[in-house]
């Protein structure tokens, strides 16, 4: 453990910050699983509904840092694809 305070008070915000990054990512993660269950199901309504969720969830975890630009673009990309019905 750190003796400086500042370091202290870091190591505090940082295990924060991670936890949140963490909420992010488990929750783009969940919401493909459940694009992927209603695309299987063929249920047009609720695939657009969890697309449109799993787009606006990876549009803040980019705009907040929680993850790259980059992957994003590529998440977003792989969920239009599996929207469609041609994805992995």
């Amino acid at each position: 453990m750190a003796n400086i305070h500042s370091q202290k008070k870091r190591i505090l915000r940082a295990a924060r910050e991670r936890d949140e990054n963490r909420r992010y990512t488990s929750a783009i993660k969940t919401y493909f699983r459940r694009l992927d269950a209603a695309v299987a199901s063929g249920d047009d309504g609720s695939a657009d509904a969890e697309h449109r969720r799993l787009i606006s969830t990876i549009d803040k975890a980019v705009g907040r840092g929680a993850l790259h630009r980059n992957t994003g673009a590529r998440k977003k990309s792989r969920a239009a694809r599996v929207r469609a019905g041609h994805g992995d």
